[in-house]
């Protein structure tokens, strides 16, 4: 979610719910939420402009939020951040899938194997959720903290769970939407992204070229439940200089073979 984002409330239809049976006072606490899970910390002004509330309205919604642990405030009193309460919510999330657990000892083996950061991310409406990291102690690294987000077309682990789908999954997935192009490697036509994703197939493993951010590469492959479906994706990245496309190949073997072990862990079919 960009830091500029605003939510204008529960779409028609979602959970069974019109938009005159929502709350607005809760809609607005969890804008505010939204808004900074996804930056660094933000002031009360920056809050109130950004979701385009009055100043007062944004510190009644904060001071309750503060209460509860939900948010907290920087020590030098001026830029609010989301809270300890926040966290341990969220992770419930987590724990409906054993697969977080069940990948973590194979997210530090690639790590070391490898030398670059491993990453675990779920598809979630439409989208790439990055729910677990092991990063590399390399000072140049990539960074997905959990909790990010990602387009599935412009990344190595959207690409590798697009790669589980049937073809007309994919059309319709995508049906009436513009590819967002983040570099100029990124995947711009549905045609392209069909080709990237046949041979993502062949090989077993995905690879975002740059296509995210310039100067970054990762490779990816999808872990399996016991009835074969894809519910993550697992992956390794790091910076192009170390992930050559020498390497491409050899890191690509050890993340398929990866994602394969965490899959029977799992009871994935053989």
């Amino acid at each position: 979610m960009e830091p500029g984002f605003r939510r204008r409330g529960r779409p028609k239809g979602m959970g069974g719910s019109k938009p005159a049976e929502t709350i607005q006072a809760l809609d607005r606490a969890l804008d505010v939420l939204d808004l900074l899970a996804a930056g660094d910390g933000l002031t009360l002004s920056e809050i109130a402009g950004r979701l385009d509330q009055s100043v007062a309205t944004m510190h009644r919604v904060l001071a309750t939020l503060e209460r509860r642990a939900f948010v907290e405030i920087g020590s030098d009193r001026q830029e609010w951040h989301v809270g300890a309460e926040a966290y341990r919510l969220g992770s419930a999330f987590l724990r409906r899938s054993n697969v977080v657990e069940r990948s973590r000892t194979m997210m530090w083996t690639l790590m070391q194997k490898t030398g670059e950061t491993s990453n675990l991310g779920v598809e979630k409406d439409g989208r790439v959720l990055f729910v677990s990291q092991v990063e590399t102690h390399e000072t140049i690294r990539a960074f997905f903290p959990p909790g990010s987000l990602s387009p599935l077309h412009a990344s190595g682990i959207g690409k590798a769970l697009l790669s589980t789908f049937a073809p007309s999954r994919i059309d319709r997935l995508f049906k009436g939407k513009q590819l967002e192009l983040f570099t100029d490697k990124t995947l711009g036509s549905l045609r392209g992204l069909h080709d990237e994703i046949e041979a993502t197939r062949g090989r077993g493993y995905a690879v975002d070229d740059e296509e995210r951010t310039t100067g970054m590469r990762c490779v990816a492959a999808p872990i399996l439940n016991v009835h074969g479906e894809a519910i993550a994706g697992i992956s390794v990245s790091g910076p192009t200089h170390r992930l050559s496309n020498r390497r491409i190949g050899e890191i690509g073997d050890l993340v398929r073979d990866g994602a394969a072990a965490v899959s029977r862990l799992l009871g994935a079919p053989r």
